[in-house]
């Protein structure tokens, strides 16, 4: 009897902790000790073990409840979960919000003797951190483009609650499953998004049109003020040009005036008779005019009979 006695005795005083786990061990109910993963030893009748899984990550579900995970999870909605997701936005409308919180125990201590029934509080939490942010934004918002922004906000409130309350719980991570309108005007809201969306399709498409167009106008434009400013840069260096060459012309007239009107004659006339067709030239007397002349109307008479 003694030995069966025994070894009852050391039976009860070996445990195992897995490696997900951590052992909190209490005396006559007050905590004295936590010990790692692996074989352990506690006073037989005196002291108690709570395996706290301090690695595994844990999740609470919103909206909905999944029934069979797997490949192909198959989730479940009643009227509590109704109840849950259904929230009150900023600007006076309804949403269906589902969501999951994952979190994992991070103080094995607090979580058990902080707080009471610590997920029902955090289930408690999520949902009126849950119903404070939704309230806070429209319903477009929730939606469509807040979605991301809800969730990292969520996440910060109800980890900085539980430090509050000593929960010794992480939120790691916070993912919005599903926002839907209410399903009575889910179509019309659906109508609304159709319409926001041909909107936008619209605002591009104007916007491509218009960066085609305004950059090749705009090219144009720098183009022919380009050409502008050349043209007048030529006329205004002929000018120049020519001033400067009157200018010189002038300074040498000063110097000699009858050799330069003389010689601007010449150019002059060596430019003109070229241009006028046939000349006579004659002296004062003119006595060989007439045989040239008549010459030149013998040549004219023959030329039209032929």
């Amino acid at each position: 009897m003694t030995l069966l006695f025994l070894v009852v005795i050391i039976w009860s005083s070996i445990f195992q902790i897995s490696t997900e786990e951590v052992g909190v061990i209490t005396r006559f109910g007050k905590y004295v000790r936590q010990v790692e993963p692996g074989l352990n030893f506690k006073i037989p009748l005196a002291e108690d073990v709570y395996k706290v899984p301090v690695e595994r990550q844990q999740k609470i579900e919103f909206g909905f409840r999944t029934d069979n995970p797997g490949i192909d999870t198959q989730y479940r909605e009643s009227s509590s979960t109704k109840d849950e997701s259904l929230m009150l936005t900023g600007d006076l409308n309804l949403a269906e919000v589902q969501w999951v919180v994952q979190y994992r125990v991070d103080d094995a201590y607090k979580n058990l003797f902080k707080v009471r029934n610590p997920q029902s509080t955090l289930r408690i939490i999520s949902e009126a951190a849950m119903r404070q942010i939704v309230g806070d934004r429209t319903v477009n918002e929730v939606l469509t483009v807040g979605r991301t922004e809800i969730a990292s906000e969520l996440q910060l409130l109800i980890q900085e609650i539980c430090r509050e309350y000593s929960m010794g719980l992480k939120i790691e991570q916070v993912v919005l499953q599903d926002v839907n309108p209410p399903e009575p005007v889910k179509a019309a809201f659906n109508a609304v998004n159709e319409a926001q969306q041909e909107k936008e399709t619209l605002i591009n498409q104007a916007k491509s049109e218009y960066n085609k167009v305004i950059p090749k106008a705009r090219g144009q434009a720098e183009e022919t003020i380009q050409q502008a400013e050349g043209y007048a840069a030529e006329r205004v260096n002929n000018a120049d040009g020519e001033a400067a060459r009157f200018t010189a012309l002038y300074n040498e007239f000063i110097k000699a005036p009858e050799v330069t009107k003389r010689r601007i004659y010449l150019e002059t006339m060596s430019n003109v008779i070229p241009k006028i067709g046939n000349v006579v030239i004659t002296d004062q007397k003119g006595n060989s005019v007439l045989p040239l002349l008549q010459m030149q109307m013998n040549k004219k008479t023959v030329n039209n009979e032929n």
